[in-house]
């Protein structure tokens, strides 16, 4: 059967994301609520569709990257969703940071259709999307995971099957957990550069490629220190994802005390207007 793939939600990384399947030569029908967002991949060969409805409809692996757990629930469990409208054998891969129980939710629901859903969370950012180095995270059926492996790779060059449904959103609650406190660190350190009368550019050649190194060091201080904000991640989203990391731990059991200040921080530059900013904008935090 001929592959035909569904995109949903052409964002700062959904857009290079579909850009990278349509460069490997896939159909791809896409779909977002603003049409403008996908006219760059229009014009490279991409076709609309005007709702998830018709998505469904015209294609057999379709990939969602969109703003909120709300979002995917609508997409897929709603009465003009996915899983209502799609074909039996669809397979259903939503690459948005969402909630472990929609995503086993979604895969049980997908199963009584005769389809198959991952949850495949990403990890990168919109370098990671444009040069297709994203990490992928995988929950679901290992089958299901083999069968579409090979458009995984095209997307991202670390993907890792991680267990049964819901497993992907865990792993990418430790990604987020880790990187909360990480941007803490990167953040102050850099700040502190700057106060001591240090040259940031010069500071960052030593501490990047030793035991401080991460890649929020490496991407994000460069712009950090130049004064761009623009989102590669908006600081909304990782509100969100932060939210659904300490929900998780709670019902765990689990204490993180990071991962609780981190949040605290982004929120105030939330409601001091910068929600849509990237989230190396912390660094307006201390300097500004």
């Amino acid at each position: 059967m001929n592959t035909v793939i569904g995109f949903i939600g052409i964002g700062v990384m959904g857009k290079s994301m579909a850009g990278n399947l349509l460069k490997a030569g896939y159909e791809v029908y896409v779909y977002t609520r603003t049409k403008e967002k996908a006219s760059d991949l229009i014009s490279q060969g991409a076709k609309w569709a005007s709702t998830p409805k018709e998505i469904a409809q015209q294609t057999n692996v379709i990939i969602s990257m969109v703003g909120y757990p709300s979002d995917v629930e609508e997409i897929y469990l709603g009465e003009h969703g996915l899983i209502e409208n799609g074909k039996k054998g669809t397979y259903l891969i939503d690459m948005t940071t969402s909630t472990p129980s929609l995503a086993v939710r979604i895969a049980e629901e997908a199963k009584k259709k005769g389809m198959e859903a991952l949850d495949a969370p990403v990890s990168g950012g919109d370098i990671g999307a444009r040069d297709a180095k994203l990490t992928i995270m995988v929950g679901g059926d290992i089958k299901a995971f083999e069968a579409v492996q090979t458009i995984f790779d095209i997307i991202g060059s670390n993907v890792v099957y991680q267990g049964p449904a819901g497993s992907g959103q865990h792993t990418k609650m430790c990604n987020q957990i880790a990187i909360a406190s990480n941007m803490i660190g990167v953040t102050e350190a850099i700040s502190y550069a700057k106060k001591a009368g240090l040259d940031p550019d010069r500071v960052l050649l030593s501490i990047s490629s030793g035991a401080a190194g991460s890649w929020s060091l490496s991407n994000l201080v460069p712009r950090m220190v130049k004064g761009d904000f623009e989102p590669g991640f908006y600081i909304k989203h990782f509100i969100k994802d932060m939210k659904i990391a300490l929900d998780e731990a709670e019902r765990m059991g689990m204490d993180a005390p990071g991962l609780t200040l981190s949040k605290s921080l982004y929120e105030n530059l939330a409601e001091a207007g910068e929600e849509n900013s990237g989230t190396q904008a912390l660094y307006k935090h201390y300097n500004n």
